[in-house]
């Protein structure tokens, strides 16, 4: 049989209005056309579906069963329609995201929000995994979009890559938040909250004390940034600290002021990449995800350079 929606739908509408005038008013077709559809209908199927009695249009029985299978088929349609009008207006469909701890606990979930506020169907799949992890998970294709570390290229993997700069955060208290700028002079000597030695950024800052000739006193040795904030806070280190970390508390704790960053220089940097898998396309709410997070990396970086500006006098 080769049976068009069109003849499908003409049936349907026959069935409900009980003539072919009818039918043809409400489609907005010439009466011979509705006719002419119907009539081709029959012959595709091999059997009548309506007959004429005493000038009125009579559905058969073999109509009605056929009427199930119609109204099956085109509710069937529409809900496939809608589905593809939420998948293409960004309403519907599945996000799996991989983060790193630094963004977890507050920057994608605070970017999430945002993103998913409008979007009813759309679910989301959220992780926190190391970066080297991470890298897999994009590489394998077993998550859309990752935020991490910066990887060293590979060919599975599509990156987008922002250089951050690391700051130094302390006590809104300590005579060293009167600086602008922090230096290893400054903190020579000091305690030091630190990540794992083999971390990047501890590596970079190791660097950076040895060439000031100034000591590295490592007092509490961390996996990730965010609990550092802690023991800064209790006035017990300072810290050199990723910028997504401090970017946390700012938002989260800056009405109670009791930390503040401040620039570091030398410069550290801290840089972090957006992955979507190599050998895959992109679906429309990964993309458009994609360009929310370049966004908000952009906002963060403008709302910490605020951050570690020193208030004017009197302000």
């Amino acid at each position: 049989m080769n049976i068009s929606l069109r003849q499908i739908t003409t049936f349907r509408e026959v069935m409900r209005s009980g003539s072919i005038s009818q039918a043809a008013r409400t489609m907005m077709r010439t009466q011979p056309a509705v006719s002419a559809m119907v009539a081709t209908l029959e012959d595709e199927l091999g059997f009548r579906l309506f007959v004429r009695e005493h000038g009125k249009l009579s559905p058969t029985p073999e109509a009605q069963f056929f009427l199930e299978e119609c109204e099956a088929i085109l509710d069937r349609l529409e809900r496939t329609e809608r589905t593809v009008n939420q998948i293409r207006s960004l309403q519907a469909g599945k996000l799996r995201i991989a983060c790193l701890p630094a963004a977890s606990g507050l920057f994608m979930p605070r970017l999430l929000t945002g993103f998913l506020a409008d979007k009813d169907e759309l679910d989301v799949e959220l992780i926190m995994r190391s970066s080297s992890l991470i890298e897999d998970l994009i590489a394998s294709q077993q998550y859309d979009l990752g935020f991490s570390e910066t990887p060293a290229p590979r060919a599975s993997i599509e990156q987008a890559d922002f250089e951050l700069e690391c700051v130094c955060v302390l006590r809104a208290d300590d005579p060293l938040a009167a600086r602008e700028e922090i230096g290893p002079e400054q903190l020579d000597g000091r305690p030091m909250a630190v990540l794992f030695d083999n971390h990047t950024t501890t590596r970079r800052t190791a660097a950076v004390f040895h060439e000031a000739g100034c000591t590295l006193t490592r007092r509490v040795e961390l996996r990730t940034s965010l609990p550092g904030l802690q023991f800064v806070a209790a006035g017990m280190c300072y810290m050199i600290c990723d910028m997504l970390t401090a970017y946390s508390y700012i938002v989260q704790d800056r009405a109670a002021g009791h930390l503040v960053v401040r620039r570091f220089r030398p410069v550290i940097r801290n840089s972090v990449s957006i992955l979507t898998p190599g050998y895959a396309t992109m679906s429309l709410t990964t993309r458009a995800l994609y360009g929310h997070l370049e966004q908000s990396i952009h906002r963060m970086r403008e709302t910490m350079e605020a951050a570690t500006e020193m208030p004017s006098p009197g302000g």
